[in-house]
């Protein structure tokens, strides 16, 4: 297939099209919007097992793990068991321009590293929280979590940044030492959650289960381990092309997700990198907050139990 162009030794083809309906932007512009953004963004992908969100014409959005057979061979890669699928996979890391460009040019969208790095899979580098509406347009509600959260934070001698999730949410992540183990992050973000829906349980919620939330934004406490999260700046894939921004906590009630997109996003950024420059240094966790998150279930689990046991009475008619 002839090249529309070439950026650093990269074959850019069908720059014209539309990624998908409703996108509102063109595969072009895509590119362009990670090449203009690559000293942010791939700082955030580097040396990090990487996942992204494709959509090729005429087909459904998938997310790609294992690098194709045809993925050149200056892509770096690093190599996993998976449990879950019995078999290895070749996860790309994202460590240069040409990578990130060869990737735009696979239509992939949405970008989503690993919390740990390939050298050191026994350690994570965030404590994250994943803060979720409930149905409809409710991002009012979310910043009144992610209020909870930042308190819940202060309480405990602890910091962290927000960005939007480019879709109806909020991040907060919390740089955390990586001589603390994986067990101890997940334990702690668990405890976390307990404690900022402790503050105001009439507007955040722990239940796992959608329809025991009743309204509250939802404290997804599972984005531990071998988990990924969204990059900031990462454009996701909704109409608009909108993309994960961070924002400054007294600037959060101000926004709204749909004002950052791949259209909006270099232009408010300037010269500067707001997620790099409010990222606190790595923390120590407390060990009363560890030791508490060792004492709540995890949710997943919690939940998988709970959902056995309501069809059961469900079938008993109880």
């Amino acid at each position: 297939m002839a090249a529309d162009e070439e950026r650093d030794g990269v074959a850019l083809t069908n720059l014209d099209q539309q990624l998908f309906e409703g996108a509102g932007a063109t595969k072009r512009q895509l590119v362009d919007y990670l090449d203009a953004m690559r000293d942010r963004i791939i700082p955030m992908l580097h040396d990090r097992p990487l996942s992204v969100i494709r959509i090729l014409r005429g087909q459904d959005a998938f997310m790609q793990k294992n690098v194709p057979k045809y993925t050149p061979d200056w892509v770096r890669t690093v190599t996993r068991w998976a449990d879950a699928s019995k078999r290895e996979v070749h996860y790309a890391l994202c460590n240069d321009r040409r990578t990130l460009l060869w990737f735009g040019n696979q239509r992939a969208i949405e970008y989503h590293p690993a919390l740990m790095r390939a050298e050191r899979w026994d350690a994570v580098t965030d404590l994250i929280l994943d803060l979720d509406p409930p149905e409809g347009d409710a991002f009012d509600q979310v910043v009144a979590a992610a209020h909870l959260v930042r308190q819940a934070l202060a309480d405990t001698g602890l910091e962290g940044a927000v960005k939007t999730s480019g879709s109806k949410g909020v991040h907060i992540f919390v740089p955390v030492d990586e001589s603390v183990n994986i067990m101890d992050v997940a334990a702690a973000t668990r405890a976390l959650a307990a404690r900022a829906e402790r503050i105001d349980p009439e507007v955040a919620t722990t239940a796992f289960i959608k329809e025991d939330r009743a309204g509250k934004v939802f404290l997804d406490s599972t984005r531990a381990g071998g988990a990924t999260v969204v990059a900031a700046y990462s454009p996701r894939l909704r109409p608009g092309l909108p993309v994960s921004f961070p924002v400054a906590w007294e600037d959060l009630d101000r926004v709204k997700p749909a004002d950052f997109n791949i259209h909006t996003a270099v232009g408010l950024l300037g010269d500067a990198d707001p997620w790099a420059e409010r990222m606190p240094a790595p923390q120590r966790l407390p060990d009363d907050l560890v030791e508490e998150g060792h004492a709540i279930p995890i949710a997943r689990v919690q939940a998988m139990h709970e959902g056995k046991r309501r069809a059961r009475a469900r079938r008993e008619g109880v």
